[in-house]
């Protein structure tokens, strides 16, 4: 019997090589239609560009090079497979004021179940303040506020098929809405993470955002049309509603790297020094990297620095930087995280998390 269970996760670890393989493949055709060899940027083409806002302060200040890191509960943004490796029930709160006058929220849960997986759910929203509306009769407002926002409400389950290889998905609805006109859709995210047997070396790859098209409807479409100016005496005031264009999701196909050099080179029990690389392939941008480094003393204390966007033209990311404290308190373990993101001409912005284990 123990050589059937030995037999079947040598044929499990077999396909590895080959899911990684078709995942390359399935993001390659994804994007080579769109993309047109990336001769185009097509930066502001598509719907809900909310879902590219990270998630978490230890991934934000590593550069956003997370898809081979993420095994905590942060996993279910950059890369699902990540979240099969939870030993504990987590849950995340974060918040921070992003650009402009806008604000960013993140929460999510997950659960890890014995022989089954780790289960989980996450809710984001990216808010301002209402603004007054305007017309051409009134340039100066009407009195009347406007709201907008973008939320998006989704499920995550992830297992380890292997003590090496997990696989995870999440299932999603996209939804953003101003004033009366709201877009919704659905969307999946899919990942996978395999660590080699050359020194633990991690590889992994996500595509997130993968949906159908987003169309904004609702009562503020509807206007009074004159279906024939040149016919007199018809109706000159017929409901009408305006045909708006459709605009895909920001799909984003990740592939990364990285290593504990600290741990499985030089051996080290006290101490982690992790370098990870991510290479991002957008539906809405040309190819980059992102670097990120840490390192983590006694198992307490991260100091983190990398950088986003490398290579990419006229980028807006660059220099991030942070820190992590883990705490233990009446058997809860908490993990307070910072992290400074470099915006370019959009200056700096701090960002923190909370992540609670227990």
């Amino acid at each position: 019997m123990r050589d059937i269970r030995i037999l079947k996760k040598v044929v499990i670890s077999s396909k590895m090589p080959k899911m990684i393989m078709l995942m390359a493949i399935i993001s390659t055709t994804l994007f080579a239609t769109q993309n047109n060899a990336q001769s185009i940027a097509r930066v502001g083409s598509t719907a809900a560009p909310f879902l590219k806002i990270g998630v978490g302060g230890r991934a934000l200040g590593m550069g956003d090079a997370y898809t081979t890191l993420a095994e905590d509960i942060t996993g279910m943004y950059w890369n699902p497979a990540g979240t099969a490796e939870m030993t504990k029930m987590q849950l995340i709160v974060n918040h921070y004021d992003y650009l402009a006058d806008l604000y960013f929220d993140y929460g999510a849960f997950a659960i890890p179940i014995e022989n089954i997986g780790t289960i989980g759910a996450f809710i984001g929203h990216l808010g301002m303040p209402d603004i007054e509306r305007t017309t051409i009769s009134a340039p100066n407002g009407t009195g009347e506020k406007v709201s907008a926002g973008s939320i998006v409400i989704g499920l995550s389950y992830s297992r380890a098929l292997t003590d090496r290889f997990s696989l995870g998905g999440n299932v999603k609805l996209v939804s953003e809405t101003i004033w009366h006109s709201t877009a919704s859709t659905f969307a999946f995210d899919i990942g996978v993470l395999y660590r080699t047997f050359f020194n633990n070396v991690r590889i992994g790859m996500s595509i997130s955002n993968f949906g159908s098209d987003m169309q904004i409807e609702g009562r503020d479409m509807l206007v009074q049309h004159d279906i024939n100016s040149a016919f007199a005496g018809n109706n000159e005031n017929l409901n009408a509603y305006l045909d708006t264009d459709k605009f895909p999701l920001p799909i984003v196909f990740r592939f990364g790297i990285s290593a504990n050099i600290a741990k499985d080179f030089l051996n080290s029990t006290e101490h982690d020094w992790i370098i990870s690389v991510d290479a991002v392939h957008p539906n809405d941008n040309k190819e980059y990297l992102n670097f990120g480094t840490e390192v983590k003393l006694y198992n307490m204390i991260s100091l983190r620095t990398g950088f986003r966007q490398l290579l990419l033209e006229q980028r807006e990311g660059g220099l991030t930087f942070g820190f992590g404290v883990d705490l233990s308190v009446m058997n809860v373990n908490l993990k307070v995280d910072y992290a400074n993101v470099d915006y370019g001409r959009l200056d700096h912005q701090n960002k923190f998390s909370l992540i609670f284990s227990f």
